[in-house]
């Protein structure tokens, strides 16, 4: 398994419970097809540098994990098809090779 991590940010309108509710549940997409979570970390609501479909502001959530391609492939189908998901952006966590400075 490789490592990613994914940042993604959850529409300002979604309330306190439900926020936990779709983080949770976008951590057990990962699970569910094979992944391992190893951290998650809510920043929190943050202005936008630009206006987004309206919003100024978001909940910024980063989970690191690790997963196979087939697990990557199915998070990244199901993250664009959430409505309460603004924006995403999913990267490999790459190790410089060994003896590399």
């Amino acid at each position: 398994m490789k490592k990613y991590e994914v940042m993604y940010i959850i529409n300002e309108s979604v309330e306190t419970e439900k926020r936990a509710e779709l983080i949770a549940t976008l951590s057990k997409i990962i699970t569910d097809n094979g992944g391992k979570i190893t951290k998650t970390d809510e920043w929190g609501m943050r202005d936008f540098a630009y206006q987004i479909d309206d919003m100024k502001k978001g909940y910024y959530v980063v989970t690191a994990f690790e997963a196979d391609n087939a697990c990557v492939k199915e998070f990244d189908r199901l993250m664009r098809i959430n409505a309460n998901v603004v924006r995403f952006m999913i990267t490999r966590d790459e190790a410089p090779a060994k003896g590399a400075k």
